[in-house]
């Protein structure tokens, strides 16, 4: 269990960290980062941490797919962990 928790610490502080990078590159002009990855990120457990960082560095929030979806997927994350522990 301590290990289940230690990846949902650090998978969220990777979606925080890589909508921070991708919002920095976005204003530099610079190589993005695909979007497959944020959602990637946000599916192996990382959605609270994106969320976090969408509207933190408001990054993707004009993106209805961002908006609607990555809250979608923490809504059933956090189901899912109420059932299987």
């Amino acid at each position: 269990m301590k290990e289940l928790i230690s990846y949902y610490i650090m998978i969220n502080i990777l979606g925080l960290l890589i909508m921070k990078t991708d919002k920095q590159r976005a204003q530099k002009g610079k190589w993005r980062i695909p979007e497959r990855y944020l959602w990637l990120i946000s599916l192996l457990g990382g959605s609270l941490g994106t969320l976090l960082g969408m509207y933190h560095y408001r990054h993707k929030t004009k993106h209805i797919q961002f908006r609607i979806g990555i809250p979608i997927i923490l809504v059933i994350q956090v189901i899912g962990w109420f059932i299987f522990y």
